[in-house]
């Protein structure tokens, strides 16, 4: 029987080499040849080379358009996104000219299916308002206990925990998932911005948290209880409102709401689904996007002696590419989309803000780098890759830069694109639970032939 090692901290926190050498026994026995995917037609990503995906159920909560039908034949066109069947573009428009908050209105509609009236809206404002509230003593017992450098993973933990204070934790009748609903998508600025003064305290730094007020939205709160001094500008509290919205949801097949109806299919609790889909999002191919982006732009900004140089800019893009540079990934962050060809809806929002933004802080030299990628990349792109589809700049080729103009720490990048998609999340697992009562298993072709046994020592 194997001993209890005297070096345990490097079993458990470092590749030795003996992890090493089964990590390599390991690939070599889970690698399949790219040739099989496309023999056995199997879509991978659930998507087939034109980037459409596969069909896995129907909903009502929201669309993404990027096609149009034209004599006959579908050809990409400027995205769309519908929440409910209202294009998101007249949403944003639409409370912006009446200089309201847009998050809770576009909740309501989300869960409830309909824009609601002026009564409805303040008593829906009303109940999130007063669900901003964590259990006795959840800050200094679970918060407190275990920062983490990852908000995602702090926050997941969480919501976990949440779990043992509900006593009807694994009731999913549909009153009561609202309920809980409700609960998390109140609670999610708390979790975030406290965990994240939380760890920050850990590291030497004042600690402050404070309770959010009632009378405030959901962005007007996030930043308010983010900064010591408790201060934020009109402008500032409307453009965070406004990202918000932006990523509250994007149809049923994006991965981590994907992930919500999987594990919601299980028949599994509210706070075990929600986690879920939050270890989906963080990956930096969802949800994380933005942050690469961001770190991306701070390596080519060192790079590059002239952010004016076409050339300089062109060398790294096509340096990203060949795996030269960054993080040796082979990715322009940002740019490209699994649905959207010629253009993100959210991006073109955003990209209205972003120069508006640039100009009152004074960041017009990145903000014109970023144009000058934007419009370059597609090229390079082609010209390196065998292109399916178009490719163009998406939400998160300017949210990260967004984030920077408000000051928000990169730390939080991730999870307020969460605390939006926490509403989209609960909207599709409510329609999951009420349309389908059937666990999702799609099909895995087994490669691996069959053999006979061999005793151990025959080996």
């Amino acid at each position: 029987m194997a001993r209890v090692p005297k070096d345990i901290d490097n079993i458990f926190f470092e590749n030795t080499p003996k992890i090493e050498e089964l990590a390599r026994i390991c690939e070599e026995n889970n690698a399949i040849e790219k040739e099989l995917y496309t023999k056995y037609e199997v879509k991978r990503g659930l998507r087939d080379l034109n980037g459409k995906g596969v069909l896995a159920g129907l909903t009502n909560i929201s669309d993404v358009c990027a096609t149009k039908i034209v004599d006959g034949k579908e050809v990409p066109c400027a995205g769309n996104l519908y929440y409910r069947g209202y294009n998101i573009k007249d949403l944003v428009k639409g409370f912006l000219e009446a200089k309201h908050p847009g998050f809770e209105e576009t909740a309501y509609l989300l869960l409830f299916g309909s824009l609601p009236n002026k009564q409805q809206l303040d008593e829906f404002q009303g109940m999130i308002a007063e669900r901003r509230m964590l259990p006795p003593n959840f800050v200094r017992d679970v918060i407190m206990k275990a920062p983490s450098k990852d908000m995602m993973n702090m926050i997941s933990r969480c919501i976990l925990n949440l779990y043992t204070y509900d006593e009807k934790a694994d009731d999913t009748s549909i009153a009561n998932v609202l309920r809980q609903s409700l609960n998390l998508i109140s609670q999610f600025p708390m979790l975030m911005v406290y965990g994240y003064h939380a760890y920050n305290y850990r590291r030497g730094e004042d600690l402050y948290i404070y309770a959010p007020y009632p009378e405030l939205s959901t962005a007007e709160n996030i930043l308010m209880m983010l900064r010591e001094d408790r201060k934020y500008t009109e402008l500032e509290a409307r453009i965070l409102d406004m990202a918000l919205v932006l990523h509250m949801d994007h149809g049923g097949g994006n991965n981590s709401t994907f992930t919500t109806h999987v594990v919601t299919s299980s028949g599994t609790d509210t706070y075990s689904t929600i986690a879920a889909a939050m270890a989906s999002l963080k990956g930096p191919k969802h949800g994380g996007a933005n942050v690469k982006v961001t770190q991306m732009f701070d390596d080519m900004k060192q790079r590059l002696t002239d952010w004016k140089d076409d050339d300089q800019i062109r060398q790294y893009l096509t340096d990203l590419l060949d795996k030269k540079a960054f993080d040796q990934k082979g990715l322009i962050y940002g740019m490209g989309h699994a649905i959207y060809s010629v253009s993100d809806p959210r991006a073109d929002i955003f990209k209205n803000f972003v120069k508006q933004l640039a100009t009152e802080k004074g960041y017009e030299e990145e903000y014109a780098l970023y144009e000058k990628v934007e419009h370059m990349a597609p090229e390079i792109i082609s010209e390196k890759r065998k292109m399916y589809k178009g490719v163009n700049a998406n939400v998160d080729f300017y949210s990260g830069l967004v984030y920077s103009m408000l000051d928000l720490p990169p730390a939080l990048y991730t999870p307020i694109f969460a605390a939006a998609r926490i509403v989209g999340w609960s909207a599709h697992r409510l329609e999951e639970l009420k349309n389908v009562d059937k666990i999702i298993r799609p099909a895995y072709k087994p490669l691996a032939p069959y053999r006979d046994y061999i005793k151990l020592e025959d080996r």
